[in-house]
């Protein structure tokens, strides 16, 4: 074992200083003629060469990112030349001025590829650019989910895939996968893309940053079954990705009998700490089951070992079931983790300290710098994480005074009213861009930002008084706007289903029975699962305006439509409904259900289309939460880990239907899907239960939780039964949540109470009488409260998103009355 890891180490650090360093006693930018180049090109060999006339002027920021350039393309074969072009010399690329601002790959005297030179804008880009070309065939581009499903179709059981997301060619992550295709490009597939909906389509949660995937297609046989994925979660380097697929090479669990202190593998050389799974004879299987689980769960982090116990000369601690082995030289911890999640969990957070260490390492100065990460909530700590983050701004128009009116004015627009200095602004403004990449070349729609801190008037002739704030300007209609979650996701579906009118008008009844089925824009049916038409008599000139009202109120939400010509009776006897009425189509469940609209004014309608649109048995999600939890009635919550069991799904949609549970908001969590779930349930029983569980959540009075019995089976007779008794009060809760605040970590500075200390210093004299403390801050929470009470509800929703750490039912506080925490 020994052995094979120093050749695996001796391997690495044989790649990693062909990436570094430079062997080559070449130091500088050689410079030729343009006989001289093409006589010293040889045939196999590339070279990338740079023509410019000798009496012009340089371009010299290029020739300096062009010199930095010389030495990496060296190591990989690569020659490089700036060529002088004369007027005694003929050739064709010493030509126009415009031709002179390409560089030019050559092998041997064959052209391969000319480069504007402001794609080459520095050394990444240069060499990325280049091994690009040169790697036509080690790596694939693909654009669409179907080119990247064939190519994985086509390597099952052959070889395994590396894909890439970068967002742009020519970036330090792109050079950083070129780099690592250059060496690796012949053992695997790599795969490349920009596209950023690509990504999203297979599921990655976060694609805010350049991403890599590990496709294990070799072991796979069956064509119908998907490759397994592993994510790298290191930033794209090229020493990350060479440790990252290291350990994809390694074994993944590796069985030993030998003291942990002694053992030695290739996750260790490459700084990945090990987990030992302690087993012995009589649990084998099952542990070796686990162990294998664990392996999965941490490929890429770390090195999993199942560890047997009887075999062992050295004694280990008889409680301890795991032990970690942080790196080489270190003593080992031994440990007692019931659950994988623990392990799991144990191995992330002291990776996880110790990337911010050394983050940190580089910011921090002084001694009394330790508490500047720490900010008051986990908006304001995600902005102060993601600080060095560049965002490509640039696919978004910035807006000031003088060209706001001439912009909207000209073009259908999207505008974010942000603030620069506020967290919640700038973390929203990265939701915003991605949005923009999202929509790059498929809408018509303009995507604008204003920098409200910078143009106040603008933003008050706007009338937006907070931040941030998102509007939709048409064509002779009234801004709109958006107020929904502040994420990419409901931000596109309110982009997308804003294109069409609110109410459309429908005229026959066979585009009204296209409408109903879904085929008159079934290109929106995937943002709004449900469409609305109300059905009106020619006369019902009242009931039609409260409709168009609550249509337009809704628009970006759900796609409403009216119909109220002659023939409307075909419709109302059609789907047994009596005008004034709402018909509502549920495409997912492919029915049309009918409500009355007698005597309903606008804001009742829209209440009842928002109700509508609420699932009756719904999966939460950190999303969906706080509009569930607007309804203001307990939780009944089936815990599972992975899809529901039929027989209890049955059971619970047989109380909906008997409406047995309408004092209670019945939904399920899938903690595969919504793992912070987890530590949920940790709260409430401090040590995770067998799953599925089903609870009853009681946020809104007295906190209690009551969990159903896991003895009894989970039929409707069972649970009604003990429904009952929860109402009743015969069932003693297992917790009762406190009623905590939500405070920052950090307390406030007291700015007043400092300045007055500091004029104290300088001046024993009275000077004039102060405001008391007591009335500034009283007059300061009364402002709080009212600015709070503006828009409170999407503040707490970004909290939502960018708190995936924590107990994703703190979320909803800003939705409840009583502080009480899940």
């Amino acid at each position: 074992m020994m052995s094979s890891s120093f050749n695996i180490f001796r391997v690495g650090i044989s790649f990693v200083m062909v990436c570094i360093f430079y062997k080559s006693s070449v130091d500088c930018l050689p410079e030729l003629s343009s006989q001289k180049y093409f006589s010293t090109l040889q045939s196999g060999k590339a070279s990338l060469a740079y023509f410019c006339q000798a009496d012009s002027p340089s371009t010299s920021v290029f020739l300096e990112e062009l010199k930095k350039a010389v030495k990496p393309l060296q190591d990989y074969g690569i020659s490089v030349a700036k060529v002088n072009c004369v007027k005694e010399e003929a050739s064709r690329y010493c030509g126009k001025e415009k031709d002179l601002m390409k560089a030019y790959l050559f092998r041997g005297n064959i052209l391969l590829r000319e480069f504007p030179t402001d794609t080459l804008f520095d050394v990444n880009a240069i060499i990325a650019h280049v091994l690009f070309a040169l790697l036509f065939n080690e790596v694939k581009y693909v654009t669409t989910l179907e080119r990247l499903q064939n190519i994985e179709d086509s390597l099952k059981g052959k070889a395994n895939i590396a894909f890439a997301y970068v967002r742009a060619i020519g970036t330090p992550e792109h050079r950083a996968v070129m780099e690592a295709a250059f060496v690796y490009g012949t053992t695997y597939q790599f795969v490349l893309t920009t596209e950023i909906a690509l990504l999203g389509s297979i599921g990655t949660e976060d694609i805010e940053y350049a991403h890599l995937y590990f496709f294990h297609c070799k072991p796979v046989l069956d064509l119908t079954q998907q490759c397994r994925r592993t994510l790298m979660e290191q930033p794209l380097t090229t020493l990350n990705i060479y440790r990252f697929i290291k350990s994809m090479e390694a074994p993944l669990l590796t069985e030993v009998a030998e003291d942990p202190q002694q053992v030695s593998t290739v996750h260790l050389q490459l700084g990945l700490p090990l987990v030992f799974i302690v087993s012995q004879q009589a649990t084998y299987e099952a542990d070796r089951r686990t162990a294998e689980w664990i392996g999965w769960r941490l490929l890429g982090k770390a090195g999993v070992l199942l560890l047997l116990r009887d075999s062992l000369e050295v004694d280990i601690p008889q409680q301890a079931n795991v032990v970690f082995k942080r790196e080489e030289g270190m003593p080992v911890e031994y440990l007692v983790l019931h659950d994988i999640d623990l392990v799991i969990s144990h191995v992330e957070n002291n990776m996880y300290t110790e990337e911010v260490r050394e983050d940190e390492d580089d910011d921090i100065e002084g001694p009394d710098m330790d508490t500047l990460g720490i900010q008051d909530d986990e908006v304001a700590e995600t902005v102060y994480r993601d600080r060095k983050r560049q965002l490509p701004l640039e696919l978004t128009v910035e807006l000031t005074e003088e060209t706001f009116n001439a912009t909207v004015m000209a073009s259908d627009s999207i505008v974010l009213f942000y603030a620069g200095w506020q967290a919640v602004s700038m973390a929203f403004l990265q939701s915003y861009i991605d949005l923009a990449i999202k929509l790059k070349g498929t809408s018509t729609m303009l995507l604008a930002r204003i920098n409200c801190a910078d143009w106040s008037d603008v933003c008050t002739k706007q009338n937006v008084t907070e931040f941030p704030v998102v509007k939709m300007y048409k064509e002779g209609e009234n801004p709109v706007s958006y107020a929904g979650m502040l994420g990419t996701e409901d931000l596109l579906k309110f982009i997308q289903l804003s294109r069409i009118s609110c109410p459309v008008n429908i005229t026959s009844v066979q585009e009204a029975e296209q409408y109903l089925s879904g085929e008159l824009y079934k290109d929106l049916i995937s943002y709004s699962s449900v469409s609305v038409l109300g059905l009106f008599s020619p006369t019902m000139t009242t009931a039609k305006e409260d409709f168009t009202e609550a249509g337009k109120y809704l628009k970006g939400c759900v796609i409403t439509g009216i119909y109220s010509e002659e023939d409307v009776l075909i419709l109302s006897n059609r789907y047994t409904a009596t005008l004034p009425a709402l018909l509502l189509a549920r495409h997912k469940e492919d029915k049309v259900e009918s409500l009355p609209l007698a005597n309903t004014h606008a804001q009742d309608i829209v209440q009842m289309i928002t109700n509508s649109l609420l699932e009756t048995f719904p999966e939460i999600t950190v999303e969906n939460l706080p509009t569930y939890l607007r309804l203001q009635k307990p939780l009944l919550v089936l815990f599972s880990d992975g899809s529901i069991n039929p027989q209890y799904k049955k059971a619970m949609l047989t109380l909906i239907k008997e409406k047995h549970v309408d004092s209670l908001t019945p939904c399920w969590l899938n903690l595969k899907t919504t793992p912070v779930g987890r530590g949920v349930l940790q709260t409430y029983f401090d040590v995770l239960p067998p799953l599925p569980l089903l609870v009853v959540v009681n946020l809104h009075s007295g906190g209690q939780v009551f969990a159903f019995p896991s003895d009894q089976a989970v039929t409707e007779q069972n649970l009604l039964l003990w429904l009952k008794k929860v109402e009743a009060g015969l069932e003693s809760p297992i917790t009762i949540l406190p009623a905590q605040e939500w405070k920052p970590p950090l307390p406030a500075y007291n700015f007043l109470r400092m300045m007055d200390a500091a004029a104290s210093q300088h001046s024993s004299r009275k000077g004039p009488e102060c405001v008391k403390e007591t009335d500034v801050q009283e007059n300061d929470k009364e402002q709080h409260e009212d600015k709070s009470a503006i828009k409170k509800e999407p503040t707490e929703t970004l909290r939502i998103k960018h708190w995936n750490r924590s107990n994703v039912f703190k979320a909803e506080k800003s939705f409840r009355h009583d502080n009480k925490e899940l």
